[in-house]
């Protein structure tokens, strides 16, 4: 009988056994983790390393409250009003473009589609020449105001186009309306420019995509849309998650695939909007981004979501701190640090054998 009884009840002193789906979301867990500390390390060294000629010890004596350097005029002008500004930023614009690009390969269910796709940096860019065409747009705040009104505007348009016909709000009639938008908004913008070339200086400076001249005043408009739009993303975690079942599988589970794909579409607005009215248009960061969160969370949108935009606030911080220092004492635009990085990482992601996993669904 004891016997009996030492055999129904095996390790009866051990731990409890953890769950399955415990141990699926640990790897997600630490690596955010560990994101999260990578970012706040480099946020320090943003506001330590500038390409002024303030010393690194003697930034790092103003961080650490050393009286004698807080007292130090041009100091507190590099760190505080320099690189404290473009860090902030730079997390801002990462966070926007990893979630946007996250969210667009979900709804649309291609690991290729990008923040771009919904006509966004093209209207942004529109609207920027015509503040600075017509509307004599000098200071950069009011560049940025332009710039978000443009891109909502023109993803507002594809969101109107995307909605009427037969096969409203599908996947591939949202791709078809943003990407032909875009292009016109391209050509409308090519024409302006050289209608006006006085404003070709001013436009070239912002479409390079460079986090240079912002002001901690210039985040304050952006920090409540964004907001909004993160909201708004993780709100959509499980229609998201239903939607990668296919439509009829969203409808079983009692989603609806039109009024998702809307409200994911409203979100990347707001986000792709204010991370091109801050930036200019960066590339590849919201499309490699998303990639590498799914190659540790699998199919987990939630976990998506949140490495997604801590991954692309990290690699634009380093292009930044890189862009300061690579040419000094110049300054390498933002854009083109990721562009060279993008553009082979692009090729291999199309060329690996596991592309046809990494998608959303």
């Amino acid at each position: 009988m004891l016997v009996a009884q030492e055999e129904a009840a095996p390790g009866a002193g051990s731990d409890p056994p953890i769950p399955a789906a415990a141990k699926a979301h640990r790897p997600t867990l630490w690596a955010a983790l560990a994101l999260t500390a990578l970012l706040g390390v480099l946020v320090i060294l943003s506001l330590l390393i500038g390409t002024g000629s303030s010393p690194f010890a003697r930034a790092w004596d103003y961080l650490l409250g050393d009286p004698a350097a807080r007292a130090d005029a041009q100091l507190r002008l590099a760190v505080v009003d320099v690189r404290l500004p473009r860090t902030i930023a730079a997390v801002m614009v990462g966070v926007s473009l990893g979630v946007a690009g996250c969210l667009l390969q979900a709804v649309t269910r291609n690991p290729l589609a990008e923040t771009g796709l919904l006509g966004v940096n093209n209207g942004a860019a529109f609207g920027v020449v015509l503040g600075l065409t017509y509307f004599g747009v000098k200071s950069p705040f009011a560049m940025l105001l332009w710039a978000l009104v443009g891109g909502m505007a023109a993803s507002s348009v594809v969101l109107l186009l995307a909605a009427t016909g037969r096969a409203a709000g599908s996947p591939l009639r949202l791709v078809l309306a943003g990407s032909a938008l875009g292009a016109t908004f391209h050509g409308l913008t090519s024409y302006v420019l050289l209608s006006t070339q006085s404003t070709f200086d001013t436009f070239r400076y912002w479409t390079i995509g460079s986090l240079a001249g912002i002001e901690t005043s210039d985040t304050y408009p952006l920090l409540p849309l964004i907001a909004v739009g993160l909201l708004v993303a993780f709100a959509c975690v499980r229609p998201l998650s239903a939607l990668a079942l296919g439509d009829d599988g969203a409808r079983a589970l009692g989603h609806r695939p039109t009024r998702v794909r809307f409200a994911v579409a409203g979100a990347v607005t707001l986000l792709a909007g204010s991370a091109v009215a801050l930036a200019g248009p960066i590339a590849f960061l919201g499309l490699l981004a998303p990639y590498a969160a799914r190659t540790v969370t699998g199919p987990r949108m939630a976990g998506q979501l949140v490495l997604s935009g801590l991954i692309a606030a990290n690699v634009m911080i380093v292009a930044d701190v890189l862009a300061r220092v690579v040419i000094r004492p110049w300054e390498t635009p933002v854009s083109v640090l990721l562009a060279l990085v993008g553009g082979p990482l692009l090729i291999w992601i199309a060329r690996s054998s596991r592309m046809s996993t990494a998608g959303a669904a």
